[in-house]
């Protein structure tokens, strides 16, 4: 049996399901490599299988590297609105033969990874108080005393 190319896999899921854009897929592609290059650069060893948790946390370090404060918008762009999502790309990959997974992989262990507004707005929100208004208000309470 011939193998499939990661393209002729991606058409052929694009073909019967369109709940995600095409860059999704490309982007959790990245994603898992970046996850299991930086595993095995922190542990030193060679690239290994990662958990969907690890997947996670890499998903969200690589999407920040990559887009910054844009990073919501365009993964709500490609139809990407929660952890379950990356999920469901990351399975209907597998199920296409374009990753692999172990028997103790499935889709719950993407379940309520994370929180998207706190992961990729809050890293770019400012702070409460600014250190400006913070110095002012210690200047003024000074002045008073």
């Amino acid at each position: 049996m011939q193998t499939l190319s990661f393209e002729e896999v991606l058409e052929r899921i694009l073909a019967a399901d369109n709940r995600y854009h095409r860059d999704a897929y490309h982007f959790v592609r990245e994603g898992l490599d970046y996850t299991q290059k930086r595993a095995s650069k922190a542990s030193k060893t060679t690239p290994r299988h990662v958990t969907g948790q690890e997947l996670l946390d890499g998903i969200r370090a690589y999407a920040l590297e990559q887009f910054g404060p844009m990073t919501l918008t365009v993964l709500t762009e490609w139809g990407v609105n929660c952890c379950e999502d990356f999920g469901e790309i990351v399975f209907t990959l597998v199920e296409g033969g374009a990753l692999a997974k172990t028997d103790q992989d499935n889709r719950a262990d993407f379940k309520g990874g994370y929180n998207f507004h706190a992961a990729f707005r809050e890293p770019f929100l400012p702070p409460a108080t600014p250190p400006t208004a913070k110095r002012y208000r210690r200047a003024a309470e000074a002045e008073s005393a």
